[in-house]
């Protein structure tokens, strides 16, 4: 049996208490009014000691000496200066309303990115996890305990994403989703046609249906699972390949429906029929690469003793697949996009260019390039901290890629790495390890009586 050891909960606790304090430092530091913003970006950008202040006062000046002076060529200058007075302060004012709101936005964004991207790793671990049983995989069996016990974090996990999905449109001010303002929407011809879909209620209750449905299976696959270790027949495993044919259905539409919900519509003006398959694609490669990572810090503490180079080897490769899978779904969707040149799909790239480009390519080569490079040779497959090395880049090239999808339509322009980010991604890092590592010591590692655990612990490739 595995044990917790006190020296690793320790390290996930502290995480999850000094992220709290960022996440928390993060929304009371972004809770500023408009004359706070204003003033902050004064003394940035010296706009008390510059034009924009002194063009706002002289103009007023010219205003009022427009009324002293009784001639009509003087008035009409004057007025034209002061219709441009009025047009810098309105910019002005329209820059610091959009400074005010990004800073507002940006913690619940950044606890969404977070959020998602741990999430995101349990499901789609939950997803191989029953690929391994619908297709009755002879390498796996040894790994499936292991699978079991990361999927423990996608309840807890899809409940807190939609959580603050819920909660930014209720008491933050529709920090996410910009649907969910009744004032944007009364305004919005584009987004009123989609009120049918894009409503808070409807969006709760898919929420809901999802996470009841992949918990479900989560629940009985884990009970037959458990239940097939002291069984004298293969009945529980039968039923878990039943009911995994029958999940991976209703995984594969509301995955699809997930993705537009939780991810796509923060940008309700744009759509792309290829989402739910690119989301699919990076969930998938973060999950096997998690599975990769957890089985090599478990061997290396003595555990999982039959686990050999050769599963090391295959979970590489499929790091390896589907990132170069990811990279196919992420140049289709841009290649038509780009190509067909429409004005509503193209403003999605057209938006990370301008200001996402270095995070936006940068993903691109952490997600493609480097595992193309690194995960190609076969040899390298089978050395475990080459594995992890591997996986560390995967996963921060992924991390980008949600937060690429996420931010712009949020923060917009005014985003940086500081601490919301980072804070949040050390809360999760540790909640993740907590519920993950506390779930494997509930039950043996190594599965008993699987069918086919014996191919399993001869496999070599």
């Amino acid at each position: 049996m595995y044990t917790f050891s006190s020296k690793l909960k320790s390290v996930a606790l502290g995480l999850m208490i000094v992220g709290l304090i960022g996440v928390a430092y993060g929304f009371f530091s972004s809770n500023k009014d408009f004359t706070e913003v204003e003033t902050m970006l004064a003394s940035e950008t010296h706009y008390g000691e510059g034009h924009e202040s002194a063009s706002a006062d002289e103009h007023a000046v010219k205003v009022d000496d427009s009324h002293a002076t009784g001639t009509h060529a003087e008035t009409a200058g004057n007025d034209s200066e002061e219709v441009h007075g009025h047009a810098e302060v309105d910019e002005h004012t329209k820059h610091v309303n959009h400074v005010m709101h990004a800073m507002h936005k940006r913690p619940w964004a950044a606890l969404y990115v977070a959020a998602f991207f741990f999430f995101m790793i349990a499901l789609g671990v939950l997803a191989f996890y029953a690929v391994q049983f619908a297709s009755q995989a002879g390498w796996s069996p040894l790994l499936l305990r292991v699978m079991e016990g990361i999927t423990a974090y996608m309840m807890p996990g899809a409940v807190i994403v939609l959580c603050i999905a819920l909660a930014s449109g209720l008491i933050g001010h529709y920090g996410l989703f910009i649907w969910m303002d009744p004032e944007v929407v009364a305004h919005d011809k584009l987004i009123q046609g989609k009120t049918d879909w894009l409503n808070i209620t409807w969006f709760g209750i898919r929420g809901f249906i999802f996470i009841a449905g992949w918990y479900l299976y989560r629940f009985f696959s884990r009970k037959y699972s458990i239940a097939q270790d002291e069984a004298d027949d293969n009945k529980n495993f039968i039923k878990t390949f039943r009911i995994s044919a029958a999940f991976l259905v209703f995984f594969l539409y509301t995955e699809s429906m997930m993705s537009w919900d939780w991810i796509m519509s923060v940008d309700p003006h744009w759509f792309s029929t290829l989402f739910g398959w690119y989301v699919l694609a990076g969930m998938m490669v973060c999950g096997i690469t998690v599975i990769s990572m957890v089985t090599i810090y478990l061997k290396s503490r003595g555990f999982l003793p039959k686990v050999n180079d050769s599963h090391i080897h295959d979970l590489a490769k499929f790091m390896f697949g589907f990132s170069i899978f990811w990279t196919y779904l992420w140049f289709s969707q841009f290649m038509l996009i780009w190509y067909s040149n429409i004005p509503e799909e193209v403003t999605y790239f057209v938006t990370r260019f301008q200001d996402y480009l270095v995070p936006f390519l940068g993903m691109v080569a952490m997600n493609f390039v480097f595992p193309l490079l690194v995960l190609m040779n076969s040899d390298y497959k089978r050395i475990p901290w080459f594995v992890v090395m591997a996986g560390v880049v995967i996963l921060c090239g992924h991390y980008i890629d949600v937060y690429v999808m996420i931010m712009p339509a949020t923060v917009g322009d005014q985003w940086y790495i500081g601490i919301p980010e980072i804070s949040s991604m050390l809360f999760f890092t540790g909640l993740f390890i907590y519920i993950v590592f506390n779930a494997l010591t509930k039950h043996p590692l190594e599965p008993k009586r699987n069918p086919f655990i014996k191919e399993s612990e001869h496999f070599h490739y």
